[in-house]
């Protein structure tokens, strides 16, 4: 093997991959980190100077605040720097870590398993956010300055830190408009780009429903690689050549969706439908439960509402599947 295989081969154990940004995000990112650690400070600083909220330690920025700002502004549109990921790590973590100090100790074991705790109270909260981890080991090891805090240090530094650097995070990134942040906010803000449904070009079609089952079998957080795409990918059409072109019939109370991507998804429950035996009266009612059109109702003609619908659903573990034959 060649020297160059072998950094080759190293580079994919280590997890070296290419990094396609451009140089301006790059830019973009670090600005934002300087900013919005710095808001941190001033913010909160300012708040505990107006006497409205004390800090009786001093203590007023915590340290995984800089992590948080890594996610914030270098990966604003990841899962795991969403609003509730952030609050709700942070949060949740901070208490755990608090608890585990007040009652157990402070020592190496006492620790690791605030962490742990804090760990598996996010997967379960759906609301992993790393630096949380970092959180919860600074009220176990922070020392006295933040010990002697008790359940104060969830209120301050915490809080005030979290929606000090959530402001700042909303506020930079909206000036790009690529960047928008929350991640809910660049999606709806994004004009939406019909897809091709000739079935001449492709054997099948990926749906918004093979990638939810996808997802389900990979069981995994993802934080995506290159590997991995791939691997949800080759998983995605293992259910998309399952697919049904359009269900055999339309029950009332059941639930069907149209199998689109992104912003064309939507996901319909029929709420009535009659038995009429004449096809240009036979109408059935449905409700939009997610994707387009969510919360609207509406009506049409059975023969209608057959051709939208491509195939039938169910939710499993909060996402839209396809239901099995």
């Amino acid at each position: 093997m060649s020297s160059h295989s072998l950094l080759g081969v190293l580079r994919q154990y280590i997890g070296l991959g290419h990094n396609t940004t451009s140089h301006g995000e790059k830019l973009i990112s670090t600005l934002g980190g300087c900013f919005g650690v710095a808001a941190v400070f001033i913010i909160t600083s300012a708040i505990v100077a107006t006497g409205l909220l004390q800090s009786t330690t001093g203590y007023l920025v915590v340290s995984s605040m800089g992590a948080s700002a890594v996610l914030l502004f270098a990966v604003p549109h990841g899962a795991l720097s969403q609003p509730w990921a952030v609050c709700g790590g942070h949060l949740i973590s901070a208490f755990i870590g608090v608890t585990v100090a007040q009652f157990l100790g402070t020592s190496a074991v006492f620790a690791g398993l605030a962490v742990g705790l804090a760990i598996g109270a996010m997967y379960y909260a759906r609301c992993i956010h790393p630096p949380g981890g970092a959180t919860a080991l600074t009220a176990v090891v922070g020392g006295s300055s933040v010990t002697q805090l008790g359940y104060d240090f969830l209120l301050v530094p915490i809080l005030i830190n979290v929606l000090a650097i959530l402001f700042i995070a909303v506020l930079f990134n909206s000036v790009f408009r690529w960047r928008r942040y929350p991640a809910h906010w660049a999606h709806i803000t994004k004009p939406a780009t019909a897809t091709s449904s000739n079935a001449s070009d492709r054997q099948f079609e990926l749906t918004q429903e093979d990638f939810a089952a996808a997802m389900q079998q990979l069981d995994s957080f993802v934080d995506i690689t290159t590997d991995g795409l791939i691997d949800l990918l080759e998983l995605a059409k293992i259910h998309a050549e399952k697919n049904i072109t359009h269900p055999d019939q339309i029950i009332a109370g059941h639930i069907y969706s149209n199998g689109k991507l992104g912003q064309l998804w939507s996901i319909r429950q029929v709420v009535d439908a009659g038995d009429e035996t004449d096809p240009a009266k036979d109408r059935i009612i449905y409700k939009v439960l997610a994707g387009a059109g969510n919360y609207e109702t509406g009506i049409c003609l059975r023969s209608e509402f057959k051709q939208w619908a491509r195939f039938e659903v169910e939710k499993k573990n909060n996402q839209w599947v396809k239901v099995s034959d």
